[in-house]
């Protein structure tokens, strides 16, 4: 019998939380998702949905990254739709978020990028970017 457990242990899980589940959290599940899956499970909801997720958000991601978000499953989703997690990041709503169990909460404090122009969402974009990396990637 062999002593050694050559088993993986399970991944850290984490989501991303704002208000319609519709932009930012949903740039940061697919950053999070390309760069560090290999060490993490993740996710994203909201407290409310939106039919679609936000299509500059799902057209710049595509340009500048090659990730189709939609037809990677992403949706808009309620936070009831969740497993249990160990990480929660808020995206900086401005609104008390309802609690979820977790190891670990912290906020990210992003400005909304719906209705700006290309510019400003793509600076967004690149803090979630820049964001994702230092949590996920650099520890």
């Amino acid at each position: 019998m062999n002593s050694k457990d050559t088993t993986t242990p399970p991944k850290l899980t984490a989501a991303f939380i704002c208000v319609h589940n519709s932009c930012r959290s949903q740039i940061a599940e697919a950053l999070a998702k390309q760069f560090a899956s290999d060490r993490y499970e993740f996710y994203s909801a909201g407290t409310e949905t939106k039919p679609r997720i936000n299509q500059d958000a799902v057209r710049l991601v595509k340009e500048l990254y090659g990730i189709d978000m939609e037809k990677n499953g992403q949706k808009s989703k309620l936070l009831s739709a969740l497993p249990p997690v160990d990480i929660v990041i808020t995206m900086g709503c401005n609104v008390r978020c309802p609690f979820l169990p977790c190891k670990t909460r912290e906020d990210w404090g992003l400005a909304d990028p719906t209705g700006k122009s290309d510019e400003k969402f793509i600076a967004v974009i690149k803090e979630i970017e820049r964001k994702v990396r230092e949590r996920f990637c650099e520890n």
